[in-house]
C-alpha cells in the first residue's frame, strides 16, 4: 500500500467580581449571584471604552414561564434602571451562559448595558441552567417561551417597556423566528450569521444535499451540549436530578434531519421564508462572505421582508463583526448601538438614512491561512439593485466566450474526491479549512475558461449558470465553482453552489432524473462580491461531487454538458461615487471579558491530514481540534479555568472520514466530541460519538452519548438507525 500524506495544520473592560445579594434573583435554589460593576467615567489611561452608566453584572435571574418552568438568565443592568428605566435586549440560545458563551457574552452585553440597556442572556428551556427538558432546534416550545420572556422583560420596573432581540447563529435565528410571532413589546432585532430558511440554509441541508455540519460540528456537538448538567452553584442540590432528566429525555438530533430529507413541516417550522410578511418589526441582517448560512440569507431577507430593514455583509466567517476572521473587523458595538438607539430610544442616529445594503468588496480573494481581506465598503440603496446588470458568457468547446458557437458534448467521468481544496461547508478554522488553490479539483472537473480580461470590473450578487446537461443516474449531485485564474495559474474560488438535481424544480417534491434525457438547469451560485482585474481569467468548474463538504450521490454519475447550449451570467455592479462618503464603521473594539481566565493547558493548533492510498484509490482525512472556541480576546486553550466561577473546562473533537474515488457508498464518517467540567468536588464529563456509512439505498447512522461523574459512567445511550435514502 502506498500512502501519501498531506498535513493542513495551521499554524478592555474588567473589574474584579464581587459577591453581592442580587435583588433580581427569584425562585428556589437560586444559587450564587456574582455582580461586577462596569461603565461610568473612565480615564484615558485605563484603555477602556464604556458608556456613561454604571452596570451590575447579575450572574443569574429566573424568568418564570406560564407552565411553571423557570428559565435561567444572566443580566447586565444599569445601576439606576429602577429610577430611570431602560429598554431591554435579549440574547436567547441553548449554548450555556454560565460557561460556553460566557466570554463571548462579556465582549458584548456589558458594553451595551453601559449605554443604557438591560442586557439579558437567557438559556433556552432544557439547556444550561434552565429548567425543563432538552429540545430540537427551533422547536415551537422555544419560540413560545421567547414570546413569554419578552413580555416578562417589558413588564419589569427597570424596563422602559421596549425590547430588542439579537444573537449570532442560533440566536440570530431565534430573533427572526420570535419576531415572526409579533410580540407587541419587540420593537427591533439584529440577526447575525443566521438563515431565513431551515431547509435551504439549515444545519443539515443545502441544495437538497446533506452538508458536513450535520456530522462534523453541530451534529456531534449539539447532543453533547444538551447532555451537560446545570451548574450546582445555580440550581443547588437538584442538579443531578435535573441532569438525569435531561439525559433520559435526550435525542440525537441529527437523526431528525436525516429522516426529514425534503422540505416538509419539520423544516418549515421556524423558517421565516414561509411568510416574510409575518415580521413587522425592523430587522438588521448581518453576515460574512465566508459564512455559509448568511451570505445568501441576508440578500434574500432584504429582497423579501416588507418591514424596515438593513443588510451588512463583511469578509468574515461565522462570527460577530467586531471579532471576525478574516478581517478587517469593524466597531460593531457602536454600529449596533446606532440601531438600538434609533428604534428603542427614538434617537435619530442617521442609521436609516444610509443605504439599505452594505457589502465588503474584496480587491483580492482570501485563501487558507490569510486573515485579512483587502478591499473596501460599497453600498446599494435597495436590494435587488436596479443598477446591477448581467454580463453573459456562453460555455463553448473553447471555454467562456461571447458567442455560443457549435454544440459540443463535454463528458465528465465520476470521481468522488473532487472538493478537497475546499473541504468544509462551514469553515471553523481559517488555517486548515478555508478554500485553497483549486487546481487539484479543477483538473478533475469540466472547466470553461475565459480569455485574459482586458478591463477591471466588479460583481455583486448571484452569478447564474444555466447548463444543458444529461446524467446517467436518477440521483445526481451538481457542483459548480466560479474561480479566478491568476497569470501564474493559481486558481482562487470566488463562490460556488451545489444542487441535488432531483430538487431542480422543488425541495418539497423532488423528482428523479431520467438517465440520458437532456435537461436545462438554471443554477444561481451563492451571493458574492469581487473585483476582476485585467490579465486574469474567469473559470467555471463543474463536477458531480463536492467531498467532504457534502455527502455523495448513491451511485457514480457520468455528466454530459452540452457546450454551445449553456450560458453563464455575472452580476456586474457599476462604480458608485457615493461609496467614498459612506459612514465609517471605525476600527474593531473588543472589550476584555470581565470574568478572567487561567490557562491550565495550552492547546495545539488544529490539524487536518489527508492520506491518499494510491493502490486502493482511497482518501482518508483526519482532523483534530483540542480547544473550545472562546472569543477573540483569548487564545484557545485545551484546558482552562473561568476565574469568576472557579470552573475548569476542556474540550476535544476529532473527525475521520474515508471514501474510495470510484465508490460513493464507501463513505465512512466517525466523529467525537468530549466536554468536561470540574470545580472542587464537582467533576462531570460528556462524550458524544457519531458514525455514518452509506449504501445505495440507506444511511446507516449510529450516535452515542455517555455521561460521567467523577470518571464513573452514569449514563449511556446509543441510537442505531437505518434510514432509507429518498432521492438524496
Amino acid at each position: 500500500m502506498t500512502v501519501i500524506k498531506r498535513n493542513d495544520g495551521g499554524s478592555a473592560m474588567r473589574t474584579a467580581p464581587q459577591d453581592v445579594n442580587a435583588a433580581l434573583l427569584t425562585g428556589n435554589n437560586a444559587g450564587t449571584s456574582v455582580s461586577t460593576t462596569t461603565g461610568g467615567a473612565q480615564t484615558p489611561e485605563a484603555g477602556v471604552r464604556t458608556g456613561p452608566r454604571q452596570v451590575r453584572d447579575i450572574e443569574n435571574i429566573w424568568i418564570p414561564m406560564s407552565d411553571g418552568t423557570k428559565l435561567a438568565a444572566r443580566m447586565w443592568l444599569p445601576e439606576d434602571a429602577e429610577e430611570n428605566p431602560v429598554p431591554a435586549l435579549l440574547d436567547y440560545v441553548p449554548y450555556r451562559k454560565r460557561d460556553v458563551t460566557r466570554f463571548r457574552d462579556e465582549t458584548v452585553h456589558p458594553y451595551l448595558a453601559s449605554h443604557g440597556y438591560a442586557c439579558v442572556r437567557a438559556d433556552i428551556r432544557g439547556s444550561g441552567d434552565s429548567e425543563g427538558l432538552p429540545q430540537d432546534e427551533s422547536a415551537k416550545q422555544e419560540l413560545d417561551d421567547g414570546v413569554e420572556i419578552i413580555a416578562w422583560l417589558a413588564s419589569q420596573p427597570w424596563c422602559a417597556g421596549k425590547v430588542g432581540m439579537f444573537g449570532k447563529s442560533w440566536g440570530g435565528g431565534s430573533a427572526l423566528q420570535v419576531a415572526a410571532r409579533r410580540p407587541p413589546e419587540l420593537k427591533a432585532i439584529i440577526s447575525i450569521c443566521s438563515s431565513d430558511d431551515r431547509y435551504a440554509g439549515g444545519m443539515v441541508y443545502h441544495g437538497g444535499l446533506i452538508h458536513d455540519s450535520a456530522f462534523f460540528e453541530w451534529g456531534v456537538h449539539f447532543p453533547a451540549l444538551c447532555a451537560r448538567p446545570p451548574d450546582p452553584a445555580i440550581v443547588g442540590d437538584r442538579w443531578r436530578e435535573m441532569w438525569m432528566q435531561r439525559l433520559n429525555n435526550l435525542d440525537y438530533y441529527t437523526v431528525n434531519g436525516l429522516i426529514h430529507q425534503h422540505r416538509d413541516a419539520y423544516h418549515k417550522q421556524g423558517s421565516i421564508s414561509e411568510d416574510y410578511g409575518a415580521i413587522q418589526c425592523p430587522v438588521y441582517a448581518v453576515g460574512g462572505w465566508l459564512d455559509p448560512w448568511a451570505r445568501c440569507a441576508v440578500a434574500r431577507m432584504l429582497a423579501n421582508l416588507k418591514c424596515p430593514r438593513k443588510g451588512l455583509i463583511g469578509p468574515w466567517a461565522h462570527d460577530y463583526p467586531h471579532a471576525a476572521d478574516p478581517g478587517p473587523a469593524i466597531d460593531w458595538l457602536t454600529e449596533s448601538l446606532r440601531w438600538w438607539d434609533y428604534w428603542l430610544k427614538d434617537i435619530d442616529t442617521g442609521i436609516m438614512d444610509e443605504p439599505m445594503y452594505r457589502a465588503w468588496m474584496p480587491q483580492e480573494l482570501t485563501m487558507r491561512g490569510v486573515h485579512h481581506s483587502p478591499g473596501r465598503w460599497v453600498a446599494e440603496e435597495s436590494w435587488p439593485s436596479p443598477r446591477i446588470t448581467p454580463l453573459q458568457f456562453h460555455l463553448t468547446k473553447n471555454g467562456l466566450e461571447s458567442n455560443a458557437g457549435a454544440e459540443t458534448a463535454r463528458v465528465l467521468k465520476p470521481l468522488q474526491t473532487v472538493g478537497i481544496t475546499a473541504p468544509r461547508f462551514h469553515v471553523r478554522d481559517n488555517d486548515t479549512e478555508a478554500p485553497t488553490d483549486q487546481r487539484i479539483d479543477d483538473a478533475r472537473s469540466l472547466t470553461f475558461d475565459s480569455e485574459p480580461l482586458e478591463e477591471e470590473f466588479q460583481i455583486l450578487g448571484q452569478p447564474v449558470v444555466t447548463l444543458d446537461l444529461a446524467v446517467d443516474k436518477p440521483v445526481a449531485l451538481l457542483s459548480i465553482r466560479l474561480n479566478e485564474i491568476e497569470p501564474d495559474g493559481l486558481s482562487k474560488r470566488i463562490t460556488y453552489n451545489v444542487l441535488n438535481l432531483t430538487h431542480r424544480n422543488s425541495d418539497e417534491f423532488p423528482e428523479p432524473m431520467v438517465p440520458g434525457k437532456r435537461y436545462r438547469i438554471s443554477m444561481p451560485l451563492q451571493d458574492c462580491a469581487h473585483v476582476f482585474k485585467p490579465g486574469r481569467r474567469i473559470r467555471l468548474a463543474v463536477s458531480t461531487s463536492h467531498w467532504p463538504a457534502y455527502l455523495p450521490s448513491p451511485e457514480p454519475v457520468t455528466l454530459t454538458v452540452y457546450a454551445g447550449r449553456s450560458e453563464f451570467e455575472l452580476p456586474v455592479r457599476p462604480p458608485r461615487a457615493e461609496d467614498a462618503d459612506l459612514h465609517s464603521f471605525g476600527p474593531a473594539f473588543v472589550p476584555e471579558p470581565t470574568s478572567g481566565r487561567t490557562v491550565l493547558e495550552e492547546a495545539p493548533a488544529p490539524t487536518r491530514t489527508h492520506e491518499w492510498d494510491v493502490e486502493a484509490n482511497k482518501l482518508t482525512t483526519r482532523a483534530v481540534m483540542e480547544s473550545g472556541r472562546l472569543t477573540v480576546a483569548f487564545k484557545p486553550a485545551r484546558r482552562y479555568r473561568i476565574d469568576a466561577t472557579g470552573t475548569e473546562l476542556s474540550t476535544y473533537s476529532s473527525e475521520v472520514t474515508e471514501i474510495l474515488d470510484h465508490d460513493p457508498t464507501s463513505v465512512k464518517i466517525e466523529t467525537q466530541y468530549v466536554e468536561a467540567m470540574k470545580r472542587d468536588d464537582w467533576d462531570v464529563r460528556v462524550e458524544s460519538r457519531l458514525r455514518l456509512s452509506l449504501t445505495k439505498d440507506n444511511f446507516l447512522f449510529v450516535g452515542q452519548i455517555k455521561a460521567f461523574e467523577d470518571d464513573e459512567e452514569v449514563f449511556t445511550k446509543t441510537w442505531d438507525h437505518t434510514i432509507p435514502r429518498l432521492l438524496v
